[in-house]
């Protein structure tokens, strides 16, 4: 590619690399071996969440060298670090969930510091696991620079006996094998099994949701989100990345200018769709928030509500990431939600072009096996839905792709548990009735503290065969790979005094995801006395260091939970300092 002359005299990296009194700081650049030239072209921070914690990230050291090939290429200078993950199948099921939402808090805020510290121009970002992904694109937003987000890819589907299998069917059979219907053998085969290959988990679980969101926001090249990690294809996507935030550079393209409340709306759109995972109603209100829109969970609700479900992949339905990208991709998605009328087709993307220009080149139509045609969608309204009512005033979120009508009607009696340990350990021991409501507080995150998934407890009950013949409540979240009728991010959460705090065994809850409404059988009176006699907050163990920290900060679960004051309150801008 033909490389550009370009004026650092704006840029931030000038701050390190310009003038006589830069000289200590060029002596750096060159005991690393760069030459006049290279510190001369603008800086590009390449920042990956590469670790040995899971297979997620493993190949994120491979694909930023294709970055970086891609930036020089184009006339920049690379600069690779790298930052946290903390990876949720790892962490599943025990205290390391508490770190999980945390980390993507983290991320973002070193991310931040490097770009800072260092005077980088521009980012590049590649993140292959949950919370890596929305702390990356979070970090984009909060600087304000050209950025070009990259998906690590995700995991090739195992195979047995003659079936595609996940991470997901290794958690449900953990519960198959607490009610005695799968051996010792049999579950030792599956875990041997299920995960064949670098990347993350195949299903549309939280990863693979959120790099859809990255490219149906504009934030990453198009279709550079469905290969998988092992497919060299991903290296091509990188370097392209690595070109094309030198092109953002140059025509001064932020990422602000990508992200706006159109494009906003047009990431919860692919999330409905294709019944992506509930944590969409999580990230996409914090990444809204660090460029000072308003964009609540209410608003991704709103969306969900009348987008059709169209796109048939685990954990509700049949396929796995590896075959939505032979279908199409994203691509092909968002020009089936274009015939119907639901992008809006004038936000920009990093190619430079529009949503709607973008789509004008794709040429391949729905395949009717993983991406049905709009016009006969698998169910007419989105497969995640917004719940309210007088259980959860600020709301909740449950995934119903999958589900049929009558399942989405439950009403039964609460069981109670004060934390997921109590609740695994009662399903464990089949100490809970056809019928009941489960109710897991104080998993919210400050109550948690960390808000932490509960996939351990939900796929043991569906492992059980009791999946839709009870119904689970929290404060707290489930991963995208769980599936039942399984209620989370309710609020305000226990630990603020939010109504979940006071229900006890035995009251009456509803819930009704055709009408978007979870109560619960007590008079505003009622719940009134019960708040006089609430005690307060459950005490934590965690009264130092980062999750203490986290405790403090953290806002309401609505609004992303945040942790500081986001673009509306900020006083410049980190690109024109």
């Amino acid at each position: 590619m033909l490389k550009r002359n370009f004026d650092k005299s704006r840029l931030p990296s000038r701050h390190a690399t310009v003038g006589p009194e830069r000289a200590p700081h060029r002596s750096y650049y060159y005991a690393m071996g760069l030459s006049d030239e290279e510190i001369a072209q603008p800086f590009v921070g390449v920042a990956t969440c590469w670790n040995e914690a899971a297979p997620c990230n493993i190949a994120l050291n491979r694909q930023a060298q294709a970055v970086k090939l891609g930036v020089k290429a184009a006339g920049g200078t690379p600069r690779e670090f790298t930052t946290i993950t903390v990876t949720d199948g790892i962490a599943m099921g025990h205290e390391g969930m508490r770190s999980s939402l945390v980390s993507r808090e983290a991320i973002a805020d070193s991310v931040e510091l490097t770009m800072r510290g260092h005077s980088y121009d521009a980012l590049v970002g590649l993140a292959g696991c949950d919370k890596s992904l929305p702390g990356m694109m979070m970090a984009m937003v909060r600087l304000n620079v050209p950025s070009v987000f990259i998906y690590g890819g995700s995991i090739l589907p195992g195979r047995l006996d003659g079936r595609d299998v996940t991470v997901q069917d290794v958690f449900e059979a953990v519960g198959q094998h607490q009610a005695g219907n799968l051996s010792d053998e049999a579950l030792a085969v599956l875990e041997r099994v299920a995960c064949p290959s670098a990347g993350a988990c195949g299903g549309q679980f939280t990863a693979n949701t959120m790099a859809c969101v990255s490219e149906a926001i504009g934030l990453a090249l198009p279709n550079s989100s469905g290969a998988p990690a092992p497919y060299e294809s991903r290296d091509r996507y990188c370097e392209a990345s690595g070109e094309a935030v030198m092109n953002l550079i140059e025509k001064n393209i932020r990422a602000r200018d990508i992200v706006t409340r159109k494009s906003l709306e047009n990431a919860a759109r692919v999330v409905a769709c294709t019944g992506g995972s509930t944590n969409a109603g999580l990230h996409l209100p914090a990444i809204a928030h660090e460029a000072g829109i308003e964009f609540y969970l209410d608003d991704v609700c709103e969306i969900f509500k009348d987008t059709p479900y169209f796109v048939d992949l685990k954990p509700g339905g049949k396929y796995v990431a590896k075959d939505l990208w032979e279908a199409g991709g994203v691509p092909v998605v968002m020009k089936e939600l274009r015939k119907a009328g639901l992008i809006h087709e004038d936000c920009l993307t990093v190619t430079g072009r529009t949503i709607g220009e973008e789509l004008d080149l794709i040429e391949r139509e729905a395949d009717g096996r993983v991406i049905y045609p709009i016009e006969s969608p698998i169910t007419k309204t989105g497969g995640v839905v917004g719940l309210k009512g007088n259980l959860a005033p600020e709301g909740a979120i449950v995934k119903v792709a999958g589900m049929s009508e009558e399942e989405q009607v439950f009403r039964g009696p609460a069981r109670v548990f004060e934390c997921e340990e109590d609740a695994f350990a009662a399903v464990k021991a089949r100490q809970y009735k056809e019928g009941e409501v489960i109710v897991i507080r104080n998993e919210g995150p400050a109550g948690g503290p960390g808000m932490r998934e509960m996939l351990a407890t939900t796929a043991a009950i569906s492992g059980q065969g009791m999946g839709k013949k009870v119904a689970l409540i929290t404060d707290g979240r489930f991963s995208g790979a769980t599936r039942g009728f399984c209620v989370g991010h309710v609020g305000p959460e226990a630990y603020h005094g939010g109504p979940i705090a006071l229900v006890r065994d035995g009251d009456i809850i509803t819930i009704d995801a055709i009408k978007g409404e979870i109560s619960v059988d007590l008079s505003d009176e009622e719940l009134e006395r019960r708040r006089a006699e609430w005690k307060g907050p459950r005490k934590t163990i965690y009264t130092s260091g980062a999750l203490w920290k986290y405790a403090q900060l953290v806002g309401p679960t609505y609004k992303g939970a945040v942790t500081h004051p986001g673009g509306a309150a900020e006083g410049h801008s980190y690109m024109d300092l």
